[in-house]
């Protein structure tokens, strides 16, 4: 068994900044000769190379006939590109781009879809943003719009963007308060895992947390046997669906990638487990033992009990109530020193590397992915065909998935298995797979067959020779993303010698 994952670095660690994106050369398989920008276009460059690369078309590369999606693309068909565009703006005011992939690789990856479509299809950008993103905010940041004006002019598929979510948070101040969305207009999918779900075996379910504060809808989904998501039926209906994932780190399972993206499919954020309350001595995975005095841990749970009796009812009077409460909280008894440290507020819900509950929901999400069909029926083979390109020209650390830190890593990883792309893409990261509970679950899953047993199953294609053998390299850093705080010491290809919970106490 072979897999092949096909690695590019891009000869600059930036994207072109004018929409709809066009590349900088007329390449002979171009499909719009006389639109050409004058800025380089790194990014198109870098996606074409990833092709060359995978050796698609081999035998067309360089001329007008070449096609490299049309093994996988056919005239007529929908394609579904899913990008990870989780939020639409970054908390901190760095780049953006750090947290969400650029439309340049959007428009890229778009134009050799429409060259596989030959006239007829439909290409969707399509994804699930987290509740509370903006996302007319988002369509401005991205320029989306323009490059689906720019396709508009031009008789052939059809290009058009969805927000898949049913509801978003419009109120800054008002996260419980949702409002509804026309959603998907294909139609929501309910997938039950039951029994085959990474879940199933995980005790203290009734501790479950979701997304949107409360739990009770998340439990009515994961109990007893039944493990239900909610999936757009844009993406389960699609002929093909290209995950184009933003290369960054995350505090829940360690980083996002693939599997961890495909949260951007699920159309009700409160059927995914996010950990469960508490700590672990009372069947939790919120924080861990040792970190927090027992004032910090009273203040937790007193936080808990809000969010379980004041926000989850989604009222505008408890919500109300909720804030004056915090008010109060800020002007007397916070300034006395009641509080907790702003260090180890990053190891709460469940942002360190002891979460037993997020891994198992981002594994779910790959079966239903890979086994799900459209009617939500599991099957023991792949129910769609698949592609992946990770947009890794600027990747995303540290506080990562909503407010990471930049890092220039230039890198774009491309493959048809996205456990096989995401396992290079983490090895390159600096950080060991095997080590993040998904991946090692994944590669020896007895349920679902992925494609992939174990790393040696993967071949690496690339132009840079220390790439090749990433995954036997046991010191090599490679691109050094720092992990979020809260897995520090846990991930990396060779960490720091530590006594266990040294680096997260550290965070205090």
């Amino acid at each position: 068994m072979s897999v092949e994952v096909a690695v590019v670095r891009t000869k600059g660690a930036g994207y072109p900044a004018q929409g709809p994106f066009h590349p900088s050369v007329a390449y002979p398989e171009y499909p719009f000769r006389a639109f050409l920008q004058v800025e380089p276009n790194f990014v198109y460059e870098g996606v074409r190379e990833l092709f060359r690369l995978m050796r698609l078309d081999a035998e067309n590369i360089d001329t007008e006939k070449w096609n490299p999606l049309g093994y996988l693309v056919k005239p007529g068909m929908t394609v579904v590109l899913k990008p990870n565009f989780v939020v639409s703006k970054h908390r901190l005011g760095k780049d953006l781009f750090s947290a969400i992939t650029h439309p340049a690789v959007l428009r890229a990856v778009a134009d050799f879809v429409w060259i596989a479509l030959q006239g007829r299809g439909r290409i969707l950008i399509a994804d699930a943003p987290q509740y509370d993103c903006n996302f007319q905010e988002l369509l401005e940041r991205t320029q989306l719009p323009t490059v689906v004006e720019f396709y508009a002019q031009f008789s052939g598929p059809s290009v058009s963007v969805r927000d898949l979510r049913c509801y978003w948070s419009r109120w800054k101040h008002f996260d419980s308060c949702l409002e509804s969305l026309p959603g998907d207009p294909e139609g929501n999918v309910t997938v039950n895992l039951g029994s085959k779900s990474a879940l199933h075996s995980l005790p203290h379910l009734e501790k479950l947390y979701g997304a949107v504060y409360d739990r009770n809808e998340t439990i009515a989904q994961h109990h007893d046997g039944t493990h239900k998501y909610e999936v757009a039926g844009t993406v389960m209906k699609a002929d093909v669906v290209i995950s184009i994932p933003k290369l960054k780190v995350h505090k829940k399972v360690g980083a996002t990638l693939n599997a961890k993206g495909l949260v951007g499919i699920c159309t009700n954020k409160n059927y995914l487990v996010h950990y469960r309350v508490s700590a672990g001595r009372l069947g939790g995975d919120q924080y861990p033992e040792g970190v927090f005095s027992r004032t910090e841990e009273f203040l937790i749970r007193t936080e808990r009990w809000m969010y379980d009796h004041l926000l989850a009812s989604r009222s505008h009077a408890l919500e109300y109530l909720h804030r004056a409460v915090y008010s109060v909280h800020n002007a007397t008894t916070k300034r006395l020193g009641l509080k907790v440290g702003e260090g180890k507020r990053q190891l709460d819900a469940g942002n360190w590397y002891g979460n037993d509950s997020a891994w198992r929901m981002a594994v779910d999400l790959m079966a239903i992915f890979r086994f799900a069909d459209s009617q939500g029926q599991l099957h023991a083979t792949p129910q769609r065909r698949t592609l992946t390109v990770i947009d890794g020209v600027i990747g995303g650390a540290n506080d990562g998935p909503l407010a990471p830190d930049p890092v220039a890593a230039g890198v774009l990883l491309g493959g048809e298995n996205l456990l096989a792309v995401d396992l290079v893409a983490t090895r390159l990261m600096g950080f060991d797979p095997l080590k993040l509970k998904m991946y090692a679950h994944l590669l020896k899953d007895s349920t679902f067959d992925f494609g992939l047993r174990k790393l040696d199953d993967i071949e690496i294609r690339s132009a840079n020779p220390e790439w090749l053998n990433c995954l036997r390299d046991k010191t090599s850093r490679f691109l050094g993303f720092a992990p979020h705080p809260g897995w520090i010491g846990h991930i990396e290809i060779c960490p720091q010698p530590k006594v266990e919970g040294a680096q997260l106490s550290a965070a205090a």
